[in-house]
């Protein structure tokens, strides 16, 4: 029982001796120098906003190149853009996608809001950054996320700047607001057939001209996917300036208040939190119809009777929500309007235009 004590348990771990060797860890070479990539962003293009973003621009060239174990990987900027949104910024992308190659060591950056003013955004970014291997230092805070403190006090300082690009936002809004309950409110973008000039809305008159064809052949019968079909044949531009006409962009026209020289504003609104998102206004904004804002390319009879005719034939083609056939009250004649309807004649399943007062001496049938 003894001699068995002495080779198994706690007894047995006192009698063996083990011999440890320390490794030393490997320093890295001396000559090896440091790739250090910078960050610059305005949020503007006004004259001062890009006078700070040469001077950002120059300022990180001349301090990177100073530095003899630095070597200048690249100065990502991003000119006039917002920092609510990484996915917006395409430098700042690039910046990343970069390091996740490996081939950036260090970020320096001017202040915190310059890198994000998203607080989560921020802190994700930074810790996948920290993760790789790559350091952020921001020189206006004298933050540097490779220090234990520095997660910390980035988190602090992103959300003081996320805190000032809330102000700022609801101050514009009040603005903007302000603006449209006086009448003196002009949007930022125009719809085909204008254009902002000298702080006034003009008519641009060869898209005008395609606009009041749009409206007269509508009316005269045609279908928004053939009006639209017709323009691509032609090669017309859209206002993209891109041949890329479709019924949306049709309806479009068809149901925009602008072409009678009047404007609702705030169709459309952004989110109160970040990240902004742009949302259809169905009620939960105030809205405002101004009238008379600027000169009119249609006028308003033919405006009211094009949208009358658009919702009749919406209403025709509305789909029946319990009806097994998916086509049902959706196929529609593009002579006469008139809807088709399933129809089984001795086995044999048609689709036929529905009887009307307009039609029914020219009943069409076809075999589906």
């Amino acid at each position: 029982m003894a001699e068995k004590l002495m080779t198994d348990g706690s007894m047995a771990l006192r009698e063996k001796q083990y011999r440890v060797i320390t490794i030393e860890a490997t320093e890295k070479p001396q000559n090896a120098k440091l790739r250090v990539a910078a960050y610059a962003r305005v949020s503007s293009a006004s004259d001062d906003q890009l006078n700070s973003f040469a001077a950002q621009n120059r300022h990180y060239s001349n301090l990177i190149s100073s530095k003899e174990n630095w070597r200048m990987v690249d100065i990502y900027a991003d000119e006039g853009i917002t920092g609510t949104s990484a996915e917006k910024r395409e430098d700042f992308q690039r910046l990343l996608a970069d390091c996740r190659r490996g081939l950036i060591d260090r970020v320096l950056v001017k202040s915190i809001s310059r890198f994000a003013r998203n607080t989560k955004e921020c802190l994700e970014t930074i810790r996948e950054l920290k993760s790789l291997g790559v350091g952020v230092y921001f020189e206006k805070e004298n933050i540097d996320t490779a220090t234990m403190s520095g997660e910390m006090m980035t988190a602090l300082f992103a959300s003081f700047a996320q805190a000032e690009s809330e102000s700022i936002s609801g101050n514009m809004r009040w603005g903007i607001q302000k603006r449209m309950q006086a009448g003196t409110y002009i949007p930022a973008n125009l719809p085909y057939g204008y254009t902002l000039q000298d702080h006034s809305i003009r008519i641009v008159e060869e898209q005008a001209v395609i606009v009041q064809r749009i409206f007269k052949e509508y009316l005269s019968g045609k279908s928004t996917e053939r009006i639209a079909s017709d323009l691509r044949e032609e090669g017309i531009p859209c206002k993209s300036g891109e041949v890329a006409w479709d019924s949306t962009a049709i309806r479009y026209i068809i149901s925009n208040e602008k072409y009678i020289g009047d404007s609702v504003w705030q169709k459309y609104f952004s989110t109160d939190t970040l990240p902004y998102k742009c949302r259809l206004n169905r009620g939960q904004k105030v809205s405002y119809y101004a009238y008379g804002t600027h000169e009119g390319i249609v006028p308003k009879e033919d405006f009211e009777k094009a949208n009358a005719l658009m919702k009749s034939r919406a209403q025709k083609i509305t789909l029946t929500k319990n009806s097994p056939y998916a086509f049902r009250k959706k196929i529609v004649c593009g002579d006469c309007q008139s809807l088709f309807r399933r129809k089984v004649v001795r086995g044999i399943t048609y689709t036929t235009r529905l009887l009307t007062v307009s039609n029914s001496m020219r009943l069409g049938v076809r075999p589906v």
